[in-house]
């Protein structure tokens, strides 16, 4: 009884002992995997650096990174040693995301990622406080963060081609600089309040969405001058669009206009429209140009066509109210 104690006891012990040893070796392996990991991740950032470093360019005293039809479905951390970069131009490189870091490339001025394959713009971007241009257009981004209007140096914006994006934060509004803003080939319904609140907005683009009318409050964009609408469901234009003042260019192509408004004929800054493929009312007819040349540069749904639309409507209500008045009053002769 008592051998077999101690010969049970022998075995524990020796077991126990090459547990110990079994566990310590796969410990080895363990760190040294996690070692061989970590030179092959060390010597893929050294990789990834050295190829980032060669996309570096210099244009007018700028520091560029491009790169452009080589495939960066994500960008490295290595990036952050090149945080000198004022202007990113990447474009075709199957880029899923932009990356969590972006808030700490302060020097960035210009920050190009179109067309690609990107969802999401991240929160850190209203770190990038001196950026002027960011352009997103031709990638998957469905929504627009409100930590963007911290970025209070933005001048351009394009979220064109994006085809989800149907509103924009209100916040939006506070970008004091912006200037030029893309949306066209989206999902919107209406014009945003953001948009509507922009102080400095100048050039904007809203073809290809899904408008069916334009607010009153567009008179609110006193800065606009170039103003793109093809290709809605506009069926008609307020009378306060005869308050945007600095308005130049207009374009209302393909859409369900059947008349236009009276008071355009008093915007006297308007040097561009275009009513083509409208179901307009009326069917007008140019009076002769009185060269071949005037022929050849005239627009036929042009700013001429819109003046001669809006004299034409005129004159037809002036014959129905002068019909009214002339029209005999009938007499009832039965006593």
């Amino acid at each position: 009884m008592t051998e077999n104690v101690v010969c049970t006891g022998a075995v524990n012990a020796v077991k126990e002992v090459w547990e110990k040893r079994i566990k310590k070796h796969n410990e080895d392996l363990k760190r040294e995997k996690e070692f061989q990991h970590k030179l092959v991740r060390i010597w893929e950032e050294r990789v990834s650096l050295t190829k980032l470093k060669e996309k570096v360019t210099r244009e007018d005293g700028r520091v560029i990174l491009k790169i452009e039809k080589e495939e960066w479905k994500s960008l490295p951390s290595s990036l952050l040693k090149l945080n000198q970069l004022q202007e990113w131009q990447i474009h075709r490189t199957g880029l899923l995301k932009i990356p969590e870091f972006i808030g700490r490339f302060q020097n960035l001025i210009v920050l190009d990622l179109s067309r690609n394959i990107i969802s999401e713009i991240p929160r850190g971007i209203g770190l990038l406080t001196r950026l002027q241009e960011l352009i997103l257009s031709y990638n998957k981004i469905k929504t627009v963060p409100k930590e963007l209007s911290n970025c209070a140096s933005l001048e351009k914006l394009e979220l064109a081609v994006n085809r989800d994006i149907c509103d924009l934060p209100q916040e939006l509004s506070s970008l004091l600089k912006l200037t030029h803003l893309d949306l066209s080939m989206n999902q919107f319904t209406t014009i945003p309040p953001a948009v509507l609140n922009m102080p400095a907005l100048e050039w904007l683009d809203m073809g290809s969405n899904r408008l069916e009318q334009l607010p009153d409050a567009i008179e609110r964009m006193k800065s606009l001058h170039t103003f793109w609408l093809q290709r809605n469901q506009i069926t008609c234009l307020p009378e306060t669009i005869s308050n945007m003042k600095n308005l130049g260019t207009i374009v209302l192509s393909n859409n369900k206009l059947q008349d236009i408004p009276l008071c355009m004929g008093e915007m006297e800054n308007l040097r561009f429209v275009n009513f083509r493929d409208n179901p307009l009312k009326l069917e007008v007819t140019l009076p002769p140009s009185e060269s071949v040349d005037e022929e050849e540069e005239r627009e036929l749904f042009g700013l001429q066509f819109m003046h001669t639309y809006i004299q034409e409507s005129r004159r037809k209500a002036d014959d129905e109210v002068n019909c009214l008045i002339t029209s005999p009053t009938s007499i009832n002769t039965d006593e």
